[in-house]
């Protein structure tokens, strides 16, 4: 399959950080970045850049839903974390502040955890079990969540709300899409009834 061949591979990982960079570097440049939206930009900038390094796919999706939603959801949140307009602290600065370290601390962990078999589409490489994978199947986005509810947390107003609500739709349909992909694997499958929760232990 041509999307499988690692040539085709790096190319697009390469694609995809561009605009990712960009972005960033304005947001760092403009230097009014708080702690909760520095988590969110870290953490999806993550996302991108670990695909550099990531190993071949044995197989990946070409159906042409899953491609827009991976990338609608990447990029939608992060010009969501770069344009939320101001809103009023739902709660203290350091409450925020603390859980946005938590998530970032959670993600690196997550990853280390993959260690090269980091996805952006839905593609089936090596499985990991090890590290926050016993406990959860997709401990990236929960720490992804995490930063976001910290967002608005900081900067409540009913657009910012309705702003995120889209993001966590997104990676919600993103992580369906994913499970629907990767459970035709048997591995897979024996894995998703081992580990019966997705983004939270015990509640979902």
């Amino acid at each position: 399959m041509l999307l499988g061949k690692p040539w085709i591979d790096r190319a697009i990982a390469v694609l995809a950080t561009v605009p990712f960079g960009y972005v960033f570097w304005i947001d760092i440049r403009a230097g009014d970045l708080t702690i909760p939206r520095f988590a969110i930009l870290f953490q999806l900038s993550l996302l991108i850049i670990t695909m550099l390094v990531r190993l071949p796919p044995v197989r990946v999706t070409t159906n042409p839903i899953f491609w827009l939603v991976a990338f609608v959801a990447s990029y939608y949140g992060f010009l969501t974390a770069s344009f939320t307009g101001a809103g009023r602290p739902l709660v203290p600065a350091a409450v925020t502040d603390s859980l946005s370290v938590v998530s970032v601390l959670a993600d690196v962990y997550a990853r280390l955890s993959l260690g090269r078999n980091i996805g952006f589409v839905p593609a089936q490489r090596r499985l990991v079990f090890a590290g926050p994978y016993r406990l959860v199947r997709h401990p990236i986005y929960s720490a992804l969540f995490l930063a976001e509810v910290c967002v608005i947390l900081e900067s409540f107003s009913w657009l910012n709300f309705g702003l995120s609500l889209v993001f966590l739709g997104l990676f919600v349909t993103k992580t369906l899409m994913e499970e629907s992909f990767l459970r035709v694997d048997p591995a897979y499958a024996q894995y998703m009834r081992e580990v019966r929760y997705r983004w939270v232990p015990g509640i979902v």
